[in-house]
């Protein structure tokens, strides 16, 4: 039974390593290049997996550099869209605020005709 546990544990880390061969980036690889740790990993499945993990992963500290990004359609630009709803209600409040300065500026002038209406009748009285 501890012989079937011991290839099983085996085969999962050569088959592990084979896999994180193959899903790492060409440039990240160190000593030898991507394909090259395929082969030993492929070839040597015990002493190469062994090794890859020591010298040929790339070091975990790195910071993963992201792929260069695309120009994106303004709909699909999250900040875009932030700021356009942001003119929005801008926009919005600042008609409003000249709705209300003009309610404002014709009721001053309805007052300001009702006080010279009634100066005037006094005068005249």
């Amino acid at each position: 039974m501890l012989r079937v546990v011991a290839v099983v544990v085996v085969l999962l880390v050569y088959v592990y390593g084979l896999v994180d061969v193959i899903r790492t980036d060409r440039r990240e690889t160190r000593a030898i290049s991507k394909t090259a740790w395929f082969l030993v990993v492929f070839l040597l499945p015990i002493l190469g997996t062994v090794l890859w993990f020591l010298l040929g992963r790339p070091y975990a500290n790195r910071a993963y550099t992201q792929p260069v990004s695309h120009t994106t359609a303004p709909d699909d630009d999250p900040e875009f869209l932030r700021n356009l709803e942001a003119r929005r209600r801008n926009q919005a409040e600042a008609e409003r605020l000249k709705k209300l300065k003009a309610e404002l500026d014709a009721k001053e002038r309805k007052l300001k005709d009702g006080k010279n209406a009634e100066d005037s009748g006094d005068v005249s009285n």
